[in-house]
């Protein structure tokens, strides 16, 4: 993971790449991904959905903070805080886009927006992952992986007919559980639950360690 933290996240122009290096001149020829130029939607920009696969794994290794700095990375919001922003990215603020060029010609440019394939991961590990909110059938888990700042977060959803109002805590005690499931019920009414769960810990290990875990 460190690995691919150095060779793919590209701070300056706010993307994360697919691959690195990008296929150019390649013998054999790669196929129909070399028709893109270097830098370019699969060809080694940031093909959106692939890369926040990075982000869904720091979650699942119990990295909020990690997780969270991508995806915050990666949310097309966050290029239209200044001029500069919005001039690199040329994109909706409120739409994201399936790629993001790493191209030397137009670094940091939104490619096809109104994607729904990265919009539908950028979702999935957003609430799925960070706040944990997993829904099976009338089981609603509460597993979230909070960066350490955050002291919890608020969550309404509507289960058909009924409407919940959930409030996730951080507890300070070690003995709180990691998660909580909550039996939903459709009656039509509005409930507010209060949910206390401790911090997930797991933290990366040394680039060696890492190595050994591969």
């Amino acid at each position: 993971m460190e690995s691919a933290e150095r060779r793919l996240v590209n701070e300056r122009d706010r993307l994360v790449r697919l691959f690195t290096p990008p296929f150019d001149h390649s013998e054999p020829h790669p196929g129909y991904i070399m028709g893109y130029p270097p830098g370019v939607r699969e060809n080694g920009g940031q093909y959106t959905h692939g890369s926040l696969w990075l982000a869904l794994a720091w979650a699942r290794m119990g990295n909020g903070d990690a997780a969270v700095r991508l995806l915050t990375l990666m949310n097309p919001a966050e290029y239209g805080r200044n001029p500069s922003g919005v001039d690199r990215y040329r994109g909706e603020p409120y739409a994201v886009a399936a790629d993001v060029s790493d191209s030397a010609a137009n670094p940091g440019r939104a490619g096809w927006t109104w994607y729904t394939g990265s919009a539908g991961w950028m979702y999935r590990v957003w609430i799925e992952e960070v706040l944990g909110f997993r829904l099976r059938g009338d089981q609603l888990l509460i597993a979230p992986v909070l960066p350490d700042d955050w002291r919890g977060f608020e969550i309404t959803y509507r289960f058909r007919s009924t409407v919940y109002e959930i409030e996730v805590r951080r507890a300070d005690s070690d003995e709180a559980p990691l998660n909580s499931s909550i039996q939903l019920i459709d009656d039509g009414g509005t409930h507010n639950i209060t949910v206390s769960i401790r911090a997930m810990r797991v933290k990366p290990a040394s680039p060696a360690a890492s190595a050994q875990l591969v």
